[in-house]
């Protein structure tokens, strides 16, 4: 049996899905779907499960490689494959957690992912001061796709280009997956809170981590060496700014709360474009929804 649990971050969706691996009869445990809990030493600002926590309710696909080292979608999808299989062998039933759209589509569609070609990448990299180059480049190669992104956006403009040589496709032939909301027969309950609500509690959790260690983990991090994909994490982007380069602690962490109110924002708007998704307002609705799949056959998620 399988149930997703998605929503934006901070609406509280990992205690109710602690709650239901303790509460419920149908053997319960948790997958996260995060693109920073995968990385060890990366606890607080990601409001990674604490060890009292793991110790009462079995958790997947937490610290799975070092903050130094890369970590792509695909990797995750065949470690969210093989969790699940090792989930389903014991008997138990998979609840899928978190507010990482675009790895819980690879995990929950099955859909391709284009590669990593990191000698192209470099490649590329090196001639990133001429970006004009490259975006007319990728219209070239590409148009579709460039057609989709400002000219000026340097990540999505490498990645394309990087793409596109690599695999000898054109990187929007990739997206069309994203596009489609086929049947899955994972049910997915969506849990929302008002931005009012959620921008306060957003606030208040950050300064919280701060209270509780925050900058004493990001800079053990930068100590030991952060890759491009963990320095994306929001919050510890900001703070490894004041680290680093004596940024003034303060403006460092009234940005991270604005950038986590706004990717708070894209994960609602991500969530918010698919149609299967059932949305709840209240951690009893979540409950009772997510409960009754996993007691009822449109929970199951073999074949």
């Amino acid at each position: 049996m399988g149930v997703a649990l998605v929503g934006a971050t901070a609406t509280g969706k990992s205690a109710v899905a602690h709650r239901l691996a303790l509460e419920s009869s149908a053997g319960v445990e948790i997958l996260c779907v995060d693109s920073m809990t995968v990385y060890r030493g990366m606890d607080l600002g990601t409001a990674k499960a604490s060890e009292q926590k793991r110790r009462e309710v079995s958790y997947h696909l937490l610290d799975l490689i070092e903050a130094s080292e890369e970590f792509t979608v695909t990797q995750f999808q065949s470690a969210a494959r093989d969790a699940a299989d090792l989930v389903w062998s014991l008997g138990g039933s998979v609840l899928y957690v978190g507010g990482t759209g675009l790895y819980g589509r690879a995990v929950l569609d099955n859909f391709a992912v284009p590669q990593q070609y990191p000698e192209i990448r470099a490649r590329l990299e090196a001639r990133r001061e001429d970006l004009p180059a490259l975006y007319q480049e990728l219209l070239l190669l590409d148009p579709v796709a460039a057609s989709k992104m400002e000219p000026t956006n340097e990540r999505r403009v490498l990645r394309a280009l990087e793409v596109c040589l690599g695999s000898g496709q054109a990187f929007s032939s990739f997206g069309r997956g994203l596009r489609d909301y086929a049947h899955t027969r994972v049910v997915q309950i969506g849990f929302q809170v008002d931005f009012d609500v959620l921008d306060l509690r957003i606030e208040e959790r950050f300064r919280a981590w701060m209270d509780q260690g925050l900058l004493d983990e990001v800079a053990s991090l930068v100590q030991r060496g952060m890759s491009r994909t963990a320095r994306q994490a929001v919050g510890y982007r900001e703070l490894a700014e004041h680290v680093e380069l004596g940024v003034d602690l303060e403006d460092c962490v009234r940005r991270a709360i604005t950038q986590t109110r706004r990717l708070a924002r894209r994960q609602r708007s991500w969530f918010g474009r698919d149609p299967r998704i059932i949305w709840v307002d209240t951690p009893d609705d979540a409950l009772r929804h997510l409960d009754e799949v996993l007691q009822s056959p449109d929970g199951f998620v073999r074949d």
